[in-house]
């Protein structure tokens, strides 16, 4: 017998969890270098090959789990989570670090699978507010990472994060084993591998271009460009003649999947920037003028707000998309986060000023990520749930990555307050883009509390 507040729990603590593996790494960025002895250009792979591996196995693993069962897909997710934790626990060089941050990144897809897995198992009242809590396990987990790793960075060897976010994994793990049932709702078909590497290929050669276009040749980057170009026409042409598509193109075109896709998008990139100049701005020395001087635990504790506010921002999602709709919540989230990043136009000189930012953005990030899988699943059949959630999650993934890349060139050389300022203008105006993009989004049928 399901028990649906377990399920939830579960699956949201395996969101969290894989929130945390991306975010423990942060604090030692700067000093991986020195640990692996290595140049900045090359540690740089420990974060870009995590993001490859995710971008790479989040459409493959959606499609396996519609397939085959998200329940089997979800535990082999989580167990790439554990075993990648292990190999970097066990790493002392570059090489074998990077190898265990890409295994880890294959576990990208464990919220997409949670969400769809929610679908199949809850009743329609309890719905909406588990998925906008599972939406923002990954806020969550991001912004209570850091304060965490920074402690244990400070205190203790850093091989211990690893080992932390491996014991974790476990846990979840088996917790899956236990409580979450396997759904009955399968897709079947044969699996599209020539649409899987075809898809990959123009990933890949997307976001190292994205990723590497403040520290590769021109040529390089245009280059990569053009390939993934290329290769996503020709994939296209490939998915619309398949009879079993990785992707359904003609559900992905449907006008509420399309521009919720492209919201995301959007929504993605305004969450991200803040995540690039809060944390400058507090570590920056005080006699720069602009900076506060602060710890990196201070630093971390100064955005834990943001995932707390993001949490207790989900079940209000859920009332207002009951009430009014998803769309209506995915506007208002925008708005808000617009209005978070306009303040931190002004208000950046104070501890105080970006706790109030950190908490605003998050409660907008809250509110909106809790549409999301509403607005995807209303318009997508049950077999096609883990597919269309993942390919959402791919849009948030794209997003991140464009405004990591956008921050890193504005950021270039000394970081001054005009070149903060401009990206949290950045910010405020692709969360108004992501709202101008929601408000042309067919209204969704209400449901009933």
């Amino acid at each position: 017998m399901t028990r649906p507040n377990a399920v939830v729990a579960v699956l949201a603590m395996g969101g969290i969890v894989v929130s945390l593996m991306h975010t423990l790494v942060i604090p030692l960025v700067p000093r991986f270098p020195q640990l692996l002895g290595s140049s900045p250009a090359d540690t740089a792979w420990v974060v870009t090959s995590t993001l490859l591996a995710g971008a790479v196995a989040t459409p493959v693993v959606g499609r396996l789990g519609d397939m085959y069962g998200k329940r089997r897909m979800l535990v082999v997710s989580l167990a790439m989570v554990v075993a990648g934790s292990v190999v970097a626990a066990l790493s002392g060089s570059l090489v074998p670090l990077v190898a265990g941050r890409a295994v880890q990144g294959l576990a990208v897809g464990v919220i997409p699978l949670g969400i769809s897995i929610m679908r199949d198992e809850l009743p329609a009242e309890r719905l909406a507010s588990a998925t906008a809590l599972m939406s923002a396990s990954l806020g969550v987990g991001g912004a209570l990472g850091l304060p965490a790793a920074a402690l244990l960075v400070e205190r203790s060897d850093w091989h211990l994060l690893f080992w932390t976010s491996a014991a974790a994994g476990a846990i979840v793990l088996v917790a899956v084993l236990v409580v979450v049932p396997e759904s009955p709702v399968r897709s079947g078909g044969r699996f599209d591998l020539l649409g899987a590497v075809g898809l990959s290929v123009a990933l890949v050669c997307l976001l190292l271009g994205v990723s590497k276009a403040s520290a590769w040749s021109g040529g390089t980057v245009a280059g990569l460009f053009v390939a993934a170009a290329v290769v996503l026409v020709l994939w296209g042409w490939w998915e619309l003649r398949s009879s079993r598509p990785l992707v359904d193109l003609r559900t992905t075109a449907r006008r509420q999947v399309l521009l919720t896709n492209i919201a995301s998008l959007a929504f993605a990139f305004a969450l991200f920037a803040q995540s690039l100049v809060l944390p400058q701005v507090l570590q920056l020395p005080a006699a720069t003028g602009h900076g506060l001087g602060q710890s990196l635990l201070v630093t971390g504790l100064v955005l834990v707000p943001s995932g707390l506010v993001m949490m207790a921002m989900a079940p209000v999602s859920a009332r207002i998309s009951n009430a009014r709709g998803p769309r209506v919540t995915l506007v208002l989230g925008a708005l808000v986060v617009a209005i978070g990043y306009g303040a931190g136009v002004v208000m950046l000189s104070a501890i105080w000023q970006l706790v109030v930012i950190s908490a605003v953005i998050g409660a907008g990030i809250g509110l909106g990520y809790g549409a999301m899988p509403a607005l995807i699943m209303s318009a997508v059949p049950m077999s096609e749930t883990a597919a269309a959630n993942s390919l959402n999650t791919l849009m948030r993934a794209i997003g991140t990555s464009t405004s990591s890349a956008v921050a890193g060139v504005v950021l270039t050389g000394v970081a001054t307050p005009v070149s903060f300022q401009l990206i949290m203008g950045l910010g405020a105006a692709t969360a108004l883009l992501a709202c101008v993009i929601a408000g042309f989004l067919p209204a969704v049928g209400r449901r009933s509390a």
